[in-house]
């Protein structure tokens, strides 16, 4: 009987544009993931929680519950929310708290291939994204894609992706939204491939983005689906 050739073992570490002419490579990336809870009727106890922890954390009050507070970590150890988080969080205070899982969203960070500085895009930019205190506005949200995006030739799927991504940098060079987007593939409850999350000075600018990405292609044409929204407001952030 013919013996097949072993698969090639899959490269799936991250990737950027090469510099000095060196490949950019990575096998590390950041996991967040937002947890939204209510019953909080007073906040004051919980940013002395979060003081303790060694890893990054934002609190959020939630905009649309007057008891909802939502708290977003971050680890480059996945097990961090297993082994660190999950017991912290069977505590005070939060154990007095009700969890809302359809508001649950984790991803991690990833690369397309083209980026300058990919440490900068793995881990830097993230952090400040959600740890700058001069936004403190957030809105997150996950999305799926058709199955049609993924069998539309590369450079088809780049242009649509450009398209997205230059109102995206429009807004972030007027400092309007900043945006984290982690994959979730396989990660989430709901079978959704995305997590985003918009920060900024102030609210309107982030429905604004929202609403200007319902004109491109990937919005219109190739979104299976998108949301449900968390929209909140910092009332505390590890420093950076």
């Amino acid at each position: 009987m013919e013996r097949r050739p072993p698969p090639e073992k899959p490269d799936i570490r991250e990737k950027g544009a090469a510099r000095d002419g060196q490949p950019q490579v990575s096998e590390r990336r950041l996991f967040m993931q937002l947890l939204v809870f209510t019953g909080c009727t007073d906040t004051a106890s919980l940013p002395m929680f979060a003081r303790s922890w060694p890893n990054p954390c934002v609190l959020y009050a939630d905009l649309n519950d007057p008891h909802g507070v939502a708290l977003l970590t971050m680890s480059e150890d996945p097990a961090f929310f297993i082994n660190t988080l999950r017991p912290a969080l069977n505590e005070l205070p939060f154990s007095k708290l009700m969890l809302k899982p359809e508001l649950t969203m984790f991803g991690r960070t990833y690369s397309l291939g083209y980026e300058p500085d990919l440490q900068e895009t793995l881990f830097a930019r993230p952090k400040k994204t959600a740890l700058n205190r001069e936004w403190p506005w957030a809105v997150w949200y996950p999305l799926r894609r058709r199955g049609s995006f993924a069998r539309l030739p590369a450079e088809e799927q780049k242009a649509i992706l450009g398209e997205h991504g230059t109102i995206g940098r429009a807004f972030g060079e007027a400092d309007y939204a900043h945006d984290i987007r982690l994959a979730c593939h396989g990660l989430d409850t709901h079978d959704n491939d995305f997590v985003i999350g918009l920060t900024g000075r102030d609210l309107h600018p982030l429905s604004a983005i929202v609403q200007a990405m319902r004109t491109t292609r990937q919005t219109s044409e190739y979104l299976e689906s998108l949301g449900p929204f968390f929209v909140g407001r910092a009332v505390w952030q590890s420093p950076m």
